[in-house]
C-alpha cells in the first residue's frame, strides 16, 4: 500500500482531462462508464441524491480503521472521504449501518447512495454496482521488529509468521513456504508479534499499519503489490453522482487531504 501510492490515482492521472469521455477512471459496468460529464458537475443541486440535500452512505460499523465510533461519532478513513464529498456537495452527511454483505453485493443501494465499507473492487462485484477510482491500495505487508534480521521472504523462512485465519495475507504465506501461526482476527494478530508468539506478521497493510502506526519498534520490511484496490459503490444509473465522487477523490489527491487522511490512520508509511 504504502509504495505504489494507490495506483489507483496514478493511472487517474493520464486522462482526468477525460475521466467519463474515455472511461478510463470509472471502475464500474460498462453501460456505467461512459455517462456523466468527467466529474465537472456544474451544479451540485444537479447530483441525484435518494434524499434531497442528504448523502446517504451505507457502511459496516465498526471496522477500524476505515469505520467505527469514538467518542459518540462514527470517524474513520472512510468517513473522511464520504464527509468531503458531502460537503463538496453543500449536503448533510448521513450515515447508515449496514451488514457488510448487502454492501458488497449492492443491495444496500436501494436506501443508500453510496456504499463504502473498505470495499475491494472485483469483477464480480462490478456487475451490481458501479465503482469509483480506487481510493486505497490494500497490498500485503510484512512487519517484523526492528532489528529482528527479518528482511523479506527469504529471511523469514523459518520463522513463526502470524496470519489471520481465512485471509489473502495467509494464503500469500502458504503459497511461499511461510511457517504461519494462525489468529483469529488482525488484534490478536498483532498481540501475537507483541508478546513473541510470532517472529513477524504478514497481512492486508490497512490493518496492520493501523495497529503499528504509533510504535517505532515495528517496520514494514516488505511490501507485496497484490493488486487489491477499494472503492465505493455507486448505483448504475447514477452518472452524475458516479463522476462528481471520482472528482472529490481527484481533488483530495491534488489538495493533499487524502495523503493527510492515509497519514492520519495509517501512519506515516502510507505517506507520499
Amino acid at each position: 500500500m504504502p509504495t505504489s501510492r494507490v495506483r489507483r490515482l496514478a493511472a487517474t492521472a493520464l486522462c482526468a482531462g477525460t475521466l467519463a469521455l474515455t472511461g478510463c477512471a470509472v471502475l464500474g459496468p460498462a453501460d456505467s462508464t461512459g455517462a456523466g460529464n468527467g466529474g465537472e458537475v456544474a451544479l451540485n443541486e444537479s447530483v441525484p441524491l435518494l434524499t434531497p440535500g442528504q448523502l446517504t452512505v451505507c457502511s459496516d460499523i465498526p471496522y477500524p480503521p476505515f469505520e467505527f465510533q469514538q467518542d459518540g461519532k462514527t470517524v474513520g478513513y472512510d468517513i473522511d472521504i464520504v464527509q468531503r464529498i458531502a460537503d463538496d456537495l453543500g449536503a448533510e452527511l448521513s450515515i447508515v449501518d449496514s451488514s457488510f454483505e448487502a454492501i458488497q453485493s449492492g443491495a444496500s443501494l436501494t436506501g443508500c447512495d453510496v456504499n463504502i465499507s473498505s470495499i475491494t473492487i472485483t469483477d464480480e462485484r462490478r456487475q451490481t454496482m458501479a465503482f469509483s477510482i480506487p481510493y486505497l491500495d490494500d497490498d500485503l505487508v510484512l512487519v517484523a521488529p526492528v532489528g529482528s534480521g527479518i528482511t523479506d521472504l527469504e529471511s523469514a523462512q523459518g520463522k513463526r509468521i502470524g496470519v489471520q485465519q481465512a485471509t489473502t495475507g495467509e494464503f500469500f504465506a502458504e503459497e511461499n513456504g511461510l511457517d504461519t501461526v494462525q489468529f483469529e482476527d488482525g488484534g490478536m494478530q498483532v498481540e501475537g508479534l507483541r508478546s513473541g508468539s510470532a517472529d513477524a506478521v504478514l497481512g492486508n497493510g490497512s490493518v496492520l499499519l493501523y495497529q503499528l502506526k504509533d510504535d517505532p519498534a515495528y517496520e514494514v520490511v516488505e511490501t507485496f503489490e497484490t493488486g487489491e484496490q477499494l472503492g465505493m459503490g455507486i448505483s448504475p444509473d447514477n452518472a452524475l453522482l458516479l463522476s462528481f465522487v471520482n472528482q472529490t477523490l481527484l481533488d483530495m489527491e491534488e489538495d493533499g487531504t487524502l495523503n493527510e487522511s492515509r497519514v492520519r490512520w495509517f501512519g506515516e508509511e502510507a505517506a507520499q
